[in-house]
Parts: C-alpha cells; sequence; structure tokens
C-alpha cells in the first residue's frame, strides 16, 4: 500500500532526504508486501471477533456456562454417533479429558451418554433439547453478527465470502466442508 504523506515529498537536490526523488505525497518507507495483511491473520482476527461477540450475547441471554470449546462438541454430537473417543481426537485431548468434558456437558444439561448398541464399552454422544436449544441460539446470535458485517460492506459481499470460502475450504475435501477443531 501506498501511503499519502502529510507534506510535499523531500527534494534531494536541495538536501532533504536521499537517494531519487519519490514523487510528492508518497510514503518511501511503505513497503505493499510487508503492508499486505496476510489472510490467516485475517482469519484468525475475524474468528476471535465472531467468538467473543458470540459469547458475550449468550451470556447476555443466559447462557452463562458456556465454554468455547463447547460449541465444538455439541456440534459434532448434533450429526450423532458421537463418541468419547470421537471428542478426543476432536478436540486434540486424551480420552480422560474428554470424559470430563462431557461430564460437565451432560452436568450442564446440553447432553446425554447413552449405551452404544453394538459396543458395550462406548457411549453415545446425544444433544439434549437444551443443547439444540443453544445451538439454536448460536445460529440467532451468527446471524446478527453477520448482518453487522454486511452492514459495512453489503449482504452481496458477505453472501459471495461465504460461497467463495465454501468452495475453497470444501475443495480439499470432495467439496464438503470438514469438520470444525479448536484452534
Amino acid at each position: 500500500m501506498i501511503r499519502p504523506t502529510s507534506g510535499p515529498a523531500p527534494d534531494p537536490a536541495a538536501g532533504g532526504g536521499s537517494g531519487p526523488a519519490t514523487g510528492a505525497g508518497v510514503d518511501p518507507a511503505a513497503d505493499p508486501v510487508r503492508d499486505r495483511v496476510p489472510l490467516a491473520r485475517l482469519f484468525a482476527v475475524g474468528y476471535r471477533v465472531l467468538v467473543d461477540g458470540l459469547h458475550r450475547r449468550l451470556a447476555e441471554r443466559g447462557w452463562t456456562d458456556v465454554r468455547v470449546t463447547d460449541g465444538f462438541v455439541l456440534l459434532a454430537a448434533r450429526s450423532g454417533g458421537l463418541r468419547g473417543a470421537d471428542v478426543a481426537a476432536l478436540l486434540g485431548v486424551s480420552k480422560q479429558a474428554a470424559s470430563k468434558h462431557l461430564d460437565a456437558l451432560a452436568n450442564a444439561g446440553y447432553v446425554t451418554r447413552e449405551r452404544h448398541q453394538s459396543d458395550d464399552r462406548a457411549k453415545l454422544v446425544r444433544l439434549t433439547d437444551r443443547g439444540r436449544a443453544l445451538l439454536a441460539a448460536v445460529e440467532e446470535v451468527y446471524a446478527e453478527l453477520e448482518a453487522q458485517w454486511a452492514a459495512v460492506l453489503g449482504v452481496p459481499a458477505i453472501e459471495s465470502m461465504r460461497s467463495d470460502l465454501t468452495t475453497l475450504l470444501g475443495h480439499p475435501h470432495g467439496g464438503r466442508l470438514p469438520a470444525i477443531t479448536p484452534p
């Protein structure tokens, strides 16, 4: 990005500045490569903005016991068939840590653990009505946050961004988005 300066460019012939003249109003220190923000950083900032806004609004609506990692588990449980070992893999933690996390979610009323029909050692994690209500509240809040972005960029830009990201992120996975995991 070329940044305008606040005054005229120095004149090397008059002893101002060094090197060739850069032209009036151009900051010679500007570096287009350095000033270009990597997409990874933009995605990380966007993620933080959305997740922080989500949890702030959920708390305002009475969902005060929700942790960021809970969302990853609840989203995975929504499709059914989730086991404790799956939660451990999803969160990148030990089976014992995953079991404690599931205990906390069950105690909060978000999930139940039921006996697996074909594996007596495993239990299936199922969403409760409260867990489904929380996910519905999450979707409402995300729609509100996206509407704020649309107020700045316009709805077509937001929908284009969604479409482009869905295509890009699904491409290596046969067109399907992979499961979301914690950073």
